[in-house]
């Protein structure tokens, strides 16, 4: 039987690649000061109505009535729960408050590369501080993970916007309040439509000189920023620039498309995107939402912060060459010879595991030269034959399986050699 469709089973070698990326990023934003948490994978539905894109709850959330009568969700992302949970604590919390997670999160969509039903996501969220030195450090650690991974800064560009700012854009054009939203909507999906069916699209939220006028104004690109010099928000954006520029992170573009799909944010958003022709697609993104504790106590904690997918990290590492190679994580196989007692051969194996190091025992029955057949599919380091004359006398060939380099030693040198 197939698994349920767009999720995922983890054999030990896909296990360790993904291991290697949680312990990548777990060493990464922890150099920065950040704690880990975590929360169940069942909230109330009511959580996301408020705040979340209405596509994401109306057509992707996993949501069922329990058996006491209340809707519950599978969580379809964490920023919710963590501004929920912020929120319980708001009055004790030292602030600024630095938290990360890495949860398994639910959305029904249709299965694709770098999209599946479940994915676990590393979300990094600074609490407390409004400046644009939060924002400006958040994104650093984005870069700083990315450069961990051993991506260059011309493999991926950072894609800046501010969610101010386009609402400074709906005033200029003096939007009505009802179009907000489907314009923001709308600009979000812009790169998968054509011009032609985003003109399309425009005309028939604004009509026709107005959308005309939405349009250009996308496409000023960086000159945008200069042409709303009475704009807070494009001040600001010039700032966080300069402030990234400054720590050497050069590339980042300010792109007046992106808005991000989640009605939450308030201020500044950003999305990470692969530079390869191959894969050129957003990688992980994030931004401000300062507001989003407002739904549990009166008053807001800023805050900022983003999520970082496995599935599209998975693909930028693949298609980067920069996945390592998978070995176990058991470093030596005893392969045990005929008319060996292996009652001896567990005491051994023990002795060894005091000293610190992994070892697994074949007690297959099978012939010498089988057990030994099986060494490179296992990926296990170091192979020793353990039999009789071995236990008498002490002494041990120990095979580096790669290598195919042979060494006698007793058992008092495994551990140095092995490590």
């Amino acid at each position: 039987m197939e698994s349920y469709k767009g999720v995922r089973d983890f054999y030990p070698e896909d296990k360790a690649i993904q291991n290697y990326i949680f312990k990548t990023m777990r060493s990464a934003v922890e150099a920065w000061g950040y704690e880990e948490y975590d929360a169940s994978i069942l909230e109330p539905s009511e959580l996301y109505k408020a705040k979340s894109s209405e596509e994401i709850v109306r057509e992707q959330t996993y949501t069922f009535t329990d058996r006491g009568g209340r809707e519950v969700t599978l969580r379809p992302e964490m920023t919710p729960t963590v501004a929920r949970m912020i929120s319980a604590r708001a009055q004790e919390l030292p602030f600024p408050t630095r938290w990360y997670s890495i949860p398994n999160l639910f959305r029904y969509e249709k299965p694709q590369r770098g999209r599946l039903r479940e994915h676990l996501q590393l979300n990094v969220d600074l609490f407390g501080v409004a400046s644009v030195f939060a924002d400006a450090e958040v994104i650093a650690v984005a870069d700083f993970i990315m450069k961990k991974f051993g991506a260059k800064a011309s493999d991926f560009v950072i894609k800046i916007n501010s969610r101010e700012l386009l609402e400074d854009i709906f005033k200029k054009l003096d939007t009505k309040e009802a179009y907000k939203q489907p314009l923001l909507r709308l600009t979000d999906k812009k790169e998968k439509l054509s011009e032609s069916d985003f003109k399309k699209s425009l005309e028939d939220i604004l009509g026709g000189e107005k959308a005309k006028s939405f349009f250009e104004m996308l496409y000023y690109g960086e000159a945008l920023l200069t042409m709303m010099i009475e704009s807070a928000a494009a001040k600001y954006l010039n700032g966080l620039i300069d402030a990234l520029r400054a720590r050497g992170i050069n590339n980042v573009v300010f792109t007046p498309t992106l808005t991000r799909g989640f009605d939450y944010y308030t201020g500044m958003v950003f999305e990470v995107f692969d530079t390869n022709k191959e894969n050129p697609r957003s990688l992980f993104g994030g931004g401000r939402y300062d507001n989003l504790t407002e739904n549990f106590i009166k008053t807001p904690v800023p805050a900022v912060g983003f999520g970082m997918g496995d599935v599209t990290i998975c693909d930028f590492l693949e298609t980067r060459d920069l996945l390592p190679n998978v070995s176990s994580t058991t470093e030596v196989w005893l392969a045990v010879a005929p008319e060996t007692d292996l009652k001896e051969v567990y005491v051994l194996a023990d002795k060894l595991r005091e000293a610190q190091v992994k070892v697994g025992i074949d007690i297959s029955n099978k012939k010498l030269a089988d057990q030994l057949k099986s060494i490179e599919k296992r990926k296990v380091p170091f192979v020793m034959v353990v039999g009789p004359n071995e236990l008498k006398s002490g002494k041990f060939v120990l095979r580096n399986v790669q290598t195919r380099e042979e060494k006698e030693i007793g058992l008092q040198e495994i551990p140095g050699c092995v490590k």
